[in-house]
């Protein structure tokens, strides 16, 4: 990945800066600080697949993103462009964005600390999930037949009725988030149940409940009747990753806000 790297930097004329590099999920990523070769400062990022499956909605996300929202008025860090590349088997693209400097607001998705962050950061963050939430697209984020499956077996309940698909960057956690707003890593975006972005941060702020608790102001639409699908899809999923031995810390927590949603 680092010779890949090295390649693909050299390809696209930019040079990386020492320190701040970032691993992806199992190595699958590498992002590393860079400037363009008039000096702007940017992001290029290598991710790597098998040859036979360098395609489909987390290959082609972030370019995706661009084309329809762009930067989100400044909210979303732009894509510059990308370069791919085949070695061996392996395919490899980079993709060159503009440089978010604020860091994120948690090294790890699960808030383990306090947040006081002002109202406008809340406003900022519905009324950008409301922009995208508006767009039409044919990715998907959250299938129905997922739901129709993993809801029952891991909340316990049939799968609630969606009442409204709408379109959700569906990874909305707090190591992609930053203050002032950005918004990082759109790979996986798409349709999902309305309040699906909002049940997702509510779910890994439930170590912090006044974070929690502020989630909820900032979405009414959690804890009310049209929410109730999202929230057992989120619910549902997480508790499939702690069933395969991740984050384990929520799962007390998870498994509470599970025996919820079945009196709901």
């Amino acid at each position: 990945m680092r010779a890949r790297h090295a390649r693909a930097a050299k390809a696209l004329d930019v040079q990386t800066e020492a320190g701040g590099a970032f691993w992806g999920w199992a190595g699958r990523t590498l992002g590393v600080p860079a400037r363009t070769a008039d000096g702007a400062p940017a992001w290029l990022r290598l991710v790597s697949a098998p040859e036979d499956k360098a395609s489909g909605k987390l290959w082609d996300g972030n370019l995706d993103a661009q084309h329809v929202f762009g930067d989100l008025d400044g909210r979303r860090p732009a894509l510059l462009t990308v370069h791919d590349a085949v070695d061996n088997g392996t395919a490899y693209r980079a993709e060159l964005s503009a440089r978010v400097e604020q860091p994120v607001l948690s090294n790890d998705p699960v808030l383990q600390r306090d947040l006081q962050l002002p109202d406008s950061w809340w406003e900022d963050l519905a009324g950008t999930l409301a922009k995208v939430a508006a767009v039409n697209t044919d990715r998907v984020a959250v299938r129905q037949q997922y739901m129709d499956r993993a809801i029952p077996e891991f909340v316990g309940i049939p799968a609630p009725a969606v009442t409204c698909w709408t379109t959700a960057h569906s990874d909305l956690h707090w190591a992609n988030v930053t203050a002032p707003l950005r918004i990082l890593d759109w790979e996986g975006w798409g349709r999902a149940p309305e309040g699906f972005d909002a049940a997702t941060l509510y779910a890994y702020s439930l170590l912090q409940e006044d974070v929690a608790a502020r989630v909820c102001d900032a979405f009414p639409v959690l804890g009310s009747p049209a929410g109730l699908a999202a929230e057992a899809a989120v619910c549902a999923q997480l508790l499939q990753t702690v069933a395969r031995g991740d984050n384990l810390v929520l799962q007390g927590q998870l498994r509470n806000w599970a025996e919820e949603l079945r009196r709901r």
